[in-house]
């Protein structure tokens, strides 16, 4: 970022984010998971051959559809927008209006985002939220690995969807700082990314992380919740 006239520090901010998300990258991943079966011994594994035999085309041993087969829990992305309450937005960033603006996506079934960024006084806040509905919940969770793996440093967030985890980084350009924090979770074969940074242009300090940290998680909480609006 770039130090006063303020307008310029806004668009380096922008210049931020729009790196982060050409890192991060939207590609889905697939290649389910290739779990061997418990126990050992020539019988058990007969046992398996002949209950896989009898099971229908897409079933799992027990007969049941596996993971990979059964039919994904969300169809599609639910509203961004909408995803986050709007005294969450004007805790987070204020001076945002509350109903964010849309990111446009090439499919808006599969991937969603919403922004909110507003600069009061000198204090400036950027928040992402972002939805990716993946083919399976076998690649949702491929994604998810290897996104976390290259983000290291951060730690798991416990309870929130069927695993997330949460990371905060400290830049500086010419002086100004800037703290992002980014949280990732996954439901199922969604993914739910929120990214949350900020800075003072005034002092050219940055956020606490518990302030940033915090704030990443209290959105993507929210936003994990608006993905029970689109089950089924």
């Amino acid at each position: 970022m770039r130090e006063f006239p303020l307008p310029l520090a806004l668009n380096a901010a922008a210049q931020t984010r729009s790196l982060f998300l050409a890192c991060t990258g939207w590609a889905l991943t697939s290649g389910p998971f290739a779990a061997s079966p418990a126990g050992g011994g020539r019988a058990a594994a007969q046992e398996t051959r002949t209950a896989d035999a009898s099971a229908p085309a897409g079933a799992g041993p027990s007969g049941a559809p596996s993971a990979s087969a059964a039919a994904p829990v969300y169809a599609s992305a639910p509203q961004p927008c909408a995803a986050v309450a709007a005294k969450t937005v004007a805790s987070l960033v204020p001076g945002a209006k509350s109903a964010g603006k849309e990111i446009p996506s090439t499919d808006e079934k599969v991937r969603r985002t919403c922004s909110w960024n507003a600069l009061k006084g000198y204090d400036y806040r950027w928040l992402d939220v972002s939805f990716e509905i993946m083919r399976t919940t076998d690649a949702a969770r491929t994604s998810y690995q290897q996104r976390t793996a290259e983000k290291s440093g951060g730690g798991a967030v416990p309870g929130l969807g069927d695993e997330a985890y949460s990371v905060v980084n400290l830049t500086t350009e010419d002086k100004q700082q800037t703290r992002e924090g980014v949280v990732l979770a996954r439901v199922a074969n969604a993914l739910v990314v929120v990214t949350y940074n900020g800075s003072d242009f005034e002092t050219k300090k940055a956020p606490d992380t518990d302030e940033i940290n915090k704030g990443a998680i209290k959105a993507a909480k929210e936003a994990v919740a608006a993905l029970g609006q689109v089950q089924g």
